[in-house]
């Protein structure tokens, strides 16, 4: 047997101690964030168990699981232990959780509230590092029709096409519409841009009769409403 070094591979350790034992004998609500990504990237390297592996990866974004989710296949490559077999499962799960989240959020489809609006706005604008614009469309009922993105720009903003939007709408027999567009930055303080675009859109809207209801802005894990905040 090799003699001990202060690091071990996965199944080398007590069976209590091992991530996909754990998740088994104790549930996967056991398991800490390095655990479960370790179980992702199932090895580490001779100086570095899995469970090592993953705590250096999640260090470079704070430990915060918002920071992991955007990620790259690049990003993740620059970790010794790390291939592309490895650096592709961990990205795949972690798009496969977003979605899920926005799969939840469109369940509900109903949007009484901003904070309803975020939730499903989160699939699609909540976790990219460039500047995204999207409306979320809804029936007479405030049901959700469909999420779509209507343009993209760079970290510092995006071009927005009022006719792409109300033909977007139209399309899709919207009654009312909800605009939005994340901030990378993580503020949220709105533009004089964003206000200005919010306010050519309404009154557009209001002469197709496609009701603009709110604007959001969407930061790091929090978002402004326009609406509530007595913008619109």
């Amino acid at each position: 047997m090799e003699p001990y070094t202060g690091h071990s591979a996965i199944p080398q350790w007590a069976e209590s101690d091992r991530p996909r034992e754990k998740l088994l004998l104790k549930g996967k609500t056991a398991l800490t964030d390095a655990e479960l990504l370790a179980i992702l990237i199932r090895s580490g390297t001779p100086k570095l168990s899995a469970i090592d592996l993953a705590k250096q990866i999640l260090s470079t974004v704070d430990n915060n699981l918002i920071g992991l989710s955007r990620i790259t296949v690049s990003d993740l490559l620059q970790f010794n232990g790390i291939g592309d077999a490895k650096a592709i499962t961990v990205v795949a799960a972690l798009e496969l959780g977003r979605r899920r989240r926005g799969a939840e959020a469109m369940q509900r489809k109903t949007i009484t509230s901003s904070a309803d609006a975020y939730e499903v706005l989160q699939m699609h604008i909540g976790d990219i590092d460039y500047e995204q614009f999207a409306i979320i469309m809804l029936n007479q009922a405030n049901q959700v029709l469909k999420v779509e993105n209507i343009s993209e720009g760079g970290i510092t903003g995006t071009v927005v096409d009022p006719k792409r939007v109300f033909r977007t709408a139209i399309n899709n027999n919207a009654i009312n519409i909800i605009l939005a567009h994340n901030h990378p930055s993580g503020s949220l303080k709105p533009s004089k841009n964003d206000l200005d675009l919010t306010q050519k859109l309404k009154k557009a809207g209001e002469y197709l009769q496609i009701m603009v209801l709110d604007h959001l802005i969407v930061g790091d894990n929090k978002y402004l409403s326009m609406a509530d905040e007595g913008f619109l």
